[in-house]
């Protein structure tokens, strides 16, 4: 067998491997025998680069090449269905289709998905497009991202599907990674997605395929579009779609009366909370194709098919204390302490209060009984308070003045919410928080530390700063309790395997206040230094791009702080990079000094973000906005008429992107 011969051989096989593993839930093959062929099919392909196909399982771990979206009209527009919810107006639809069709008719019911709706286009059975549902006329064609879904099939199975034809359906993220992620996102205090809805429509926009790779999306497809489909039968065409390799819910029915769609409903309004996704109601669609083109559409959605709303889940319960917690940056969040109460297939205990605010609008007292919702969302929240049950002479719930790990007393920030402790020095919870920041992943990623590692190492004392960290000894280490020589021997290589991290990772891993992984990025680009960045001004600062007075603010505070210059310069000789590159600031020129530039629309040779990085790097400036003070226009394909409208009006040039790469490479 030739080399070539394999690479063809391998693709079939992970492809099928693929299927058993996500849609058919019954794997025939170890993880660690799949990583081993998927090795394999990699170092081949590498070998044989004219043999390249884009629907390879290779794909599927997606690239880190960022790549704006391309706006694509859909063939068949996407409407959204008409929601209800009740029983009535369910009964309602059902009687208007039977007395407009005047014929005997199937309803099919379906679970319907909260997630992100997304058109698939396969030609001679490979995928050959994923868009968005936009605003319904036009998408984001997100196809580099779809590859990455490993329930979505990049080639085939069997025979029978048309040459071309669309497949529509949802994007979801399962219950288990939504948690996970939040978890992560929760430890570096940055903002938790408030459903696995939002979640997965965030991920699906990303413009890093390699990270929604990490993300485990899964899907859900529903709908079959075409000229020249196998059935009638909607139904029948997904049983058909699910043969070619496609994930169809095992949940759809076909029905033929009211009280089935009744049953239907009640079955899946308590079964739902055992699915590995989130659900939000039922569509019901005429079964029929036929029939579905008799009934047509209105301006805003289709006749032939309604979607019934499941009602948010509430529960009443007992608020028993209110506790605080305080993250790595001071920041005291308040916590409601529940009475244990069933809601949406768990038992909730806690519910976050989020900030004084909230606890001021919602009144409330100890012992009040509280309603806690979870609707579409994990996170429980408290939406309001039975007063009628309120006990007498209870304890109203005022936010507190003072640390409760170290006793400091707490400051609120002009335009803020939350509440801060001051003492970053001695505060246990910002300690150690820093360093979980500093280790994680997405930062300095030393592997074979973790929270509970940190927090051992915190009180026996062997670390009171990141800097502490390379300090280290296995011999000290091995001495701790549930600590071999393998795990400190462990720990010993992450540490120093961590000082090859690049300069702007290690940006990111000082945890500097508003100093997340885009704009840590940015950052390095501009000052490729330490140094240069901590003498930097408030006027150089502002003029990154994305970085306004808030953010230049936060890095000049940070290291006016001789504790925090301390740190920077123990890392700096414990060999952590604290500067760019060679080779990432190579090219830098003049050319476009003090030069503001807007990017609007779709480029053809580079990526926005390409061109960014191009304008900073000659030394001009990017901006969002056109003002009097823009100094041109950066503008592709498709650029907005209202942006073109205003450049006219203030007489601001607009430059192709031939002549800007003409301008800066000359």
């Amino acid at each position: 067998m030739t080399e070539i011969e394999r690479i063809d051989q391998l693709r079939k096989e992970l492809h099928a491997h693929n299927h058993n593993y996500y849609i058919l839930n019954a794997p025939t093959i170890s993880d660690q025998e799949f990583d081993r062929l998927m090795r394999e099919l990699q170092d081949l392909e590498a070998k044989h680069p004219e043999h390249y196909d884009e629907n390879s399982p290779s794909v599927r771990v997606g690239s880190d090449l960022n790549k704006d979206f391309r706006q694509v009209e859909h063939k068949y527009p996407m409407l959204s269905l008409g929601n209800t919810y009740s029983e009535a107006e369910v009964t309602e639809f059902y009687e208007r289709v039977k007395k407009s069709l005047n014929e005997d008719f199937e309803i099919c019911c379906e679970l319907k998905f909260d997630g992100t709706s997304i058109s698939l286009t396969y030609e001679d059975g490979k995928l050959v497009q994923g868009v968005t549902r936009g605003d319904g006329v036009r998408g984001d064609d997100v196809t580099d991202n779809v590859k990455t879904i490993r329930s979505i099939p990049l080639v085939l199975q069997g025979s029978g599907y048309p040459k071309s034809f669309e497949i529509r359906g949802e994007i979801l993220m399962p219950w288990k990674v939504f948690e996970d992620l939040n978890r992560e996102r929760e430890l570096r205090e940055e903002p938790l997605f408030a459903n696995p809805r939002n979640a997965a429509s965030g991920t699906l926009k990303l413009q890093n395929s390699a990270v929604v790779a990490s993300r485990k999306l899964d899907a859900y497809l529903y709908y079959l579009l075409g000229e020249d489909l196998p059935h009638d039968g909607h139904y029948e065409n997904l049983q058909e779609a699910a043969r070619w390799g496609f994930k169809i819910s095992n949940s759809m029915r076909k029905v033929h009366t009211l009280q089935e769609i009744f049953d239907f409903i009640s079955y899946w309004d308590t079964e739902r909370k055992n699915l590995p996704v989130a659900t939000d109601g039922i569509v019901l669609k005429v079964n029929s194709l036929r029939q579905q083109r008799s009934l047509g559409y209105t301006a805003k959605s289709p006749r032939w098919a309604i979607a019934y709303k499941f009602q948010a889940e509430r529960a009443l319960t007992r608020l028993e204390k209110v506790t605080y917690q305080v993250g790595r940056t001071g920041a005291v969040t308040p916590v409601a302490n529940l009475a244990p109460v069933q809601l949406a297939g768990t038992v909730v205990k806690r519910a976050s209060l989020h900030n004084a605010d909230i606890i001021a609008s919602l009144d409330l007292h100890i012992g009040d009984m509280v309603y806690v919702e979870k609707g579409g969302e994990i996170i429980p929240k408290i939406t309001g308070v039975d007063l009628a049950s309120r006990p007498q002479n209870s304890e109203k719930v005022t936010f507190i003045t003072h640390c409760p790990e170290c006793g400091c007393k707490l400051v609120r920030y002009e335009d803020e919410a939350a509440h801060y402790c001051a003492n970053e020095s001695t505060c246990p919870p910002q300690i150690k928080g820093r360093i979980e920041h500093f280790i994680s992943r997405r930062a300095m990623n030393i592997e074979g530390l973790g929270p509970e590692t940190v927090d051992q190492f915190y009180q026996e004392g062997m670390i009171r700063d990141a800097a502490d960290l390379y300090t280290l000894q296995a011999a000290d280490i091995c001495r701790l309790d549930r600590m071999g020589e393998k795990s400190a021997e462990n720990i010993i290589k992450g540490v120093e395997k961590s000082k090859q991290v690049p300069y702007e990772r290690v940006l990111f891993a000082l945890g500097i206040r508003f100093v997340g992984e885009t704009v840590a990025k940015k950052v390095a680009r501009a000052f490729p230094s330490i140094d240069r960045l901590e003498t930097a001004t408030l006027d150089d600062l502002i003029q990154v791009d994305e970085i306004g007075e808030k953010i230049a603010q936060s890095i000049i505070r940070f290291f006016s702080d001789e504790k925090n210059r301390i740190l920077v310069n123990r890392l700096r000789e414990a060999g952590l990079q604290m500067e760019a590159a060679a080779e990432d600031v190579s090219g830098r020129t003049d050319r476009l000094q003090g030069k503001s530039v807007v990017i609007s629309g779709v480029f053809a040779h580079h990526s926005r973000d390409e061109y960014k990085a191009m304008i900073e790097r000659h030394g001009g400036k990017n901006v969002g906005s056109i003002s009097k003070k823009t100094s041109f226009i950066l503008a592709g394909e498709n650029m907005g008429p209202s942006k073109l409208e205003k450049a006219k009006n203030l007489g601001i040039p607009v430059m192709n992107e031939d002549d800007f790469l003409a301008l800066v490479e000359e």
